[in-house]
């Protein structure tokens, strides 16, 4: 029996070398918290985690799932889109992002109608690719397979090869290659 790759633990594989402790990062969709946690785990005590949702449940979920009473120090989170990153984090964060992480699609467990749109997903996206730092990267785990899904993967894959080849490089990584539905994993790397 193959065994099933998770684009989700690759993604995190991906940013883990990346991060440090005192490191900043950035969890643009926050859902159900995972990925926050992630980053808490490895850039705490001294780092910073900033977190992006536009639904309420999904900030209070991380919350609830914060075992470690000195993440709450390293995390700031944002009941706002994703796309409006740039403007809410500290200008002295800017070009400092070691970092950002983004889950697309709808929260699992929510409202399925709520879900990430090409239009603000690729503002953040832009936004994002202004705040990393050099060597910094950019994951993001795009679900075809519900409404509006594979428009909005479609539209990541065609931002990620507009990218000025000298400042970033970008790989694309499919669980299932032949199956058009499948997750897709967008790797975004900031060149030194």
């Amino acid at each position: 029996m193959k065994k099933r790759i998770s684009l989700v633990d690759i993604a995190h594989q991906l940013v883990g070398a990346r991060l440090y402790p005192g490191a900043v990062a950035v969890d643009a969709t926050v859902g159900n918290g995972y990925d926050t946690l992630f980053l808490l785990q490895k850039v705490a005590p001294a780092g910073r985690v900033y977190g992006f949702d536009i639904q309420q449940l999904a900030l209070e979920s991380v919350q609830d799932r914060m075992a470690n009473p000195d993440f709450r120090d390293c995390l700031t989170l944002f009941h706002r889109s994703h796309a409006e990153m740039d403007e809410m984090l500290p200008q002295a964060q800017h070009g400092l992002v070691s970092a950002v992480m983004f889950n697309l699609g709808y929260l699992p467990g929510g409202d399925k109608s709520v879900i990430t749109r090409a239009e603000s997903t690729l503002a953040a996206l832009s936004a994002a690719s202004r705040l990393l730092s050099p060597e910094g990267i950019i994951t993001i785990v795009a679900y075809p397979g519900h409404v509006g899904g594979a428009q909005e993967c479609e539209q990541v894959r065609q931002w990620c090869a507009r990218l000025d080849s000298g400042r970033f490089e970008f790989e694309l990584i499919e669980a299932k290659p032949d199956d058009r539905a499948a997750p897709r994993l967008f790797a975004v790397n900031r060149k030194f």
